[in-house]
């Protein structure tokens, strides 16, 4: 948790920004695994963590934006649940830790908003994306669940987002903490890659590293020889001389923070030629992102640079014919890498993307938050100093989408389909680092560099052995 100013003062911001009505900001509850008292690790929703800082389960705030106003709603523990869980702080103790004074019982809160309703003032909340929140809202403000989407509040949106697009010096910090324990991550990974481990021995070794040094994983990590499959989640595999292992995983600060990289390298610890020729392809797009991504740049020229550097590499690989323009202006590069080039990173890996939009004028896109409840559409993204974004372009060579994309006569004379076929067993390359958006460029978070090269990665991989 930061000090209490830090939340006091993002309260007050957001009250100026929203001007009038309440704003209703619900953590997250404990969400049951296989019986009720048997629950899920618990992740406090991030907006309302950017806001009052407490990692408490069912608690619930508000912000008046016309008095100015602010009141935290839960419910005190009772001996009973003190049996199970030990002494807790009052709910007036923990919103004294945040600057909160006011605090109620969470049954009080239906009949403030109720009155709030009669009253015509504006609720503002964000879509909700648990369906327990979905519940909640709908008992709190009288609307069938299904409904709430068309209540949501389009100016809360695109406030959080704003106000959240853009790290302080106390965010960065607690990042460059996730990063630490994601280089702990990674390095083991590498170090135990050799034939015969199988992939869940690696996922289950840094997940522990998570949780050793951190608040735990920031997503389930990807540890998987099948890298053509963007979000392989599956790790039964055993390790098998000449393929590659790739490795998506990430760490949570203790304050909620996260880190998120990728890296991929060959299970006998030497690439192939083949093998190194992609990845010195990947690694160049890469390395190329680094380097132009700076202040005001829109996303999506930093996406298309990145297309750029990739088809230019195919081509040398003999994979795509003409000029690399051409290549990707023609859609051809969506065969080889068909998702984004990077996304936003904070709070939330995909930081900010179960709400608003990513944009450098929120006005411009308010039609489309107002039929959208997530934001995954980047083209609006301007890049600004504070912003962190992944920059993970990578290769993909996935037999189903090749056939598809053969049968239906797509990019007839760029792509080489024949040339394509001794690739269908390659998997795929993705290399993922975390840039830190500055007032003259950018830079990677973190004291010290993920082993990357191809000198690097053969340097370390395989070197812890049973």
């Amino acid at each position: 948790m930061f000090s209490s100013n830090t939340y006091i003062a993002r309260r007050s911001e957001l009250r100026t920004k929203i001007g009038q009505g309440l704003i209703l900001l619900p953590g997250n509850g404990l969400a049951p695994n296989n019986y009720p008292n048997n629950a899920y690790y618990f992740r406090q929703d991030s907006t309302f963590r950017y806001y009052f800082g407490l990692d408490i389960p069912a608690l619930v705030g508000i912000i008046d934006a016309d008095t100015g106003e602010e009141a935290l709603y839960g419910d005190d523990f009772t001996v009973e649940d003190i049996i199970w869980t030990g002494p807790q702080p009052t709910l007036h103790d923990l919103g004294a830790q945040v600057g909160i004074a006011s605090t109620f019982p969470l049954a009080a809160l239906e009949a403030r908003l109720r009155k709030a309703v009669e009253a015509g003032r504006r609720i503002h909340f964000l879509p909700p994306y648990r369906g327990e929140t979905k519940l909640q809202l709908s008992a709190l403000l009288g609307i069938r669940p299904e409904l709430l989407h068309g209540y949501k509040s389009v100016d809360l949106m695109m406030a959080v987002a704003e106000m959240r697009e853009k790290k302080s010096a106390e965010e960065i910090d607690a990042m460059e903490r996730a990063f630490e324990i994601g280089y702990r991550m990674h390095t083991t990974a590498m170090r135990m890659c050799r034939p015969g481990v199988v992939e869940r021995e690696i996922a289950g070794a840094i997940e522990g590293i998570a949780k050793s040094y951190g608040a735990g994983v920031s997503f389930p990590s990807i540890v998987s020889q099948h890298g053509e499959t963007l979000h392989n989640l599956n790790a039964d595999g055993v390790l098998a001389e000449g393929r590659l292992l790739l490795c998506d995983a990430g760490a949570e600060s203790v304050e909620g923070y996260c880190s998120d990289h990728t890296r991929t390298y060959p299970v006998s610890g030497r690439f192939t030629p083949r093998q190194r020729e992609i990845y010195e392809i990947v690694l160049a797009a890469h390395d190329r992102v680094a380097q132009i991504a700076g202040p005001h740049r829109m996303y999506t020229e930093i996406h298309n640079a990145a297309y750029l550097s990739l088809a230019e590499g195919l081509i040398g690989a003999g994979l795509l014919r003409g000029k690399a323009e051409d290549a990707v202006a023609a859609g051809a590069m969506t065969l080889f890498m068909p998702h984004g080039l990077g996304h936003g990173l904070g709070m939330d890996v995909h930081d900010c993307e179960a709400m608003g939009e990513r944009s450098f004028d929120f006005a411009q896109i308010a039609e489309r938050a107002a039929a959208s409840g997530t934001c995954i559409y980047r083209a609006a993204w301007r890049l600004e100093p504070g912003t962190v974004m992944t920059d993970e372009p990578g290769l993909y060579f996935i037999p189903a989408l090749i056939d598809k994309c053969r049968a239906e006569g797509l990019y007839a004379g760029i792509v080489d389909y024949d040339a394509l076929e001794a690739y269908r067993d390659f998997g795929g390359i993705r290399i993922e680092d975390d840039l830190l958006i500055t007032e003259t460029g950018c830079r990677m978070l973190g004291d010290k560099y993920l082993p990357a090269s191809v000198a690097e990665l053969e340097a370390i991989v395989g070197t812890m052995r049973a």
